[in-house]
């Protein structure tokens, strides 16, 4: 099969969809791979080291489009790419369609066979695609906040940890899954006050464990997470449903409670966001303010990371990367059921059912 690596062009996307020792791998296993000139600039991966793995470089992102059986990228296709895509073309990567109405009716109009990282999911209900860039993001989420608070960036002027005879910051982490864990680790090292929320008393369990009830857990319910965030100088918003658009869990009045120069980072954001304050931002215009809270709202924040990213990614993708070339999208989640659930437009339908319901589109299961 031949596989195309296009350049990211989200802002501040340095990531790539391929490392070199994964193209080495796909060319061993007797695929063709043909990546766009530069692609893999912004993670320190140059052209000559791709064609050294048997790669073949490409001009322009047109030419790998045209070309390609299957696309391997990072992030969604933006407006730009939408014409490059081509009927029965397989793209594997992150599509986080619940948030991304526009994007799914091309790929439904164009008739490609979409599959998501974000969707692939264990039977024990983890997302292994995404756990890599979710620890990522839990991680930056408590270092941005830090940095955020300081006074010459916006904020109180609070050190997150505090000094001796001085209280640390108080961090509210709305989500205990793969990003509040991280963040919540992050955090608890640099001394801050740490209260966790979620739904799931199995995970307040496991969390109260591994941090020996060095923070705080919380049932995640509406009086718990307002007593929480107005005390907050950094507020964390870390809640994933699989494929489903994020619930609104921390309202404006909330975030209106908090005092002046607290942060905000939605890490769900991708997803739609957990607090009605939030939207998209970029790595460029990376905040905005609600009544003098700090958002800081990026889609794609382990894209100023990449070097990080490109390679804990790869880690995982290139197992189904592997499957999709050489069997093919059907045969491929004919054999794996974990692959199927990545599955999220064939045909020119959505056969994702969370993803068509939040969009209010027409859902068609995959019959094979």
């Amino acid at each position: 099969m031949i596989i195309g690596v296009p350049k990211e062009i989200k802002i501040s996307e340095n990531r790539v969809g391929m490392t070199e020792a994964g193209a080495k791998q796909l060319v061993k296993e007797g695929h063709t791979i043909y990546v766009e000139k530069d692609a893999g600039i912004g993670s320190g991966i140059t052209n000559e080291q791709y064609e050294r793995a048997g790669a073949k470089i490409f001009e322009t992102k047109k030419e790998i489009y045209a070309k390609a059986d299957m696309i391997m990228k990072v992030k969604e296709p933006l407006p730009d790419e939408y014409e490059m895509l081509k009927e029965n073309q397989i793209l594997y990567t992150y599509l986080h369609l619940a948030a991304e109405p526009k994007l799914t009716k091309v790929l439904c109009e164009r008739k490609v066979k979409a599959v998501a990282y974000e969707t692939i999911q264990n039977d024990d209900g983890s997302l292994p695609l995404l756990i890599p860039m979710s620890e990522v993001a839990g991680r930056m989420a408590t270092q941005i906040g830090a940095f955020y608070l300081q006074r010459d960036h916006g904020g109180k002027g609070i050190l997150l940890g505090g000094v001796t005879g001085v209280r640390p910051a108080k961090v509210t982490i709305v989500g205990g899954g793969v990003v509040g864990t991280n963040a919540a680790k992050m955090a608890m090292g640099l001394g801050a006050n740490v209260t966790v929320l979620d739904v799931n008393t199995k995970r307040l369990e496991y969390l109260d464990d591994i941090f020996q009830g060095r923070c705080m857990t919380l049932f995640s319910n509406t009086k718990n997470i307002e007593e929480s965030v107005v005390d907050s100088d950094l507020l964390v918003g870390g809640v994933l449903i699989t494929g489903q658009k994020a619930p609104t869990l921390v309202s404006k009045d909330m975030i209106s409670s908090m005092s002046r120069g607290s942060v905000v980072v939605d890490v769900a954001v991708d997803q739609g966001g957990c607090i009605e304050t939030c939207r998209p931002t970029s790595h460029k215009t990376p905040t905005y303010e609600v009544d003098g809270v700090i958002h800081y709202c990026v889609p794609n924040m382990p894209g100023v990371v990449p070097r990080t990213s490109t390679y804990a990614l790869t880690n995982v993708t290139l197992k189904y990367a592997s499957m999709l070339a050489a069997l093919g999208v059907e045969d491929a989640i004919a054999k794996d059921k974990h692959l199927a659930l990545g599955l999220n437009v064939y045909g020119g339908y959505v056969c994702y059912e969370p993803v068509a319901r939040d969009l209010h589109m027409e859902y068609k299961a995959y019959r094979g």
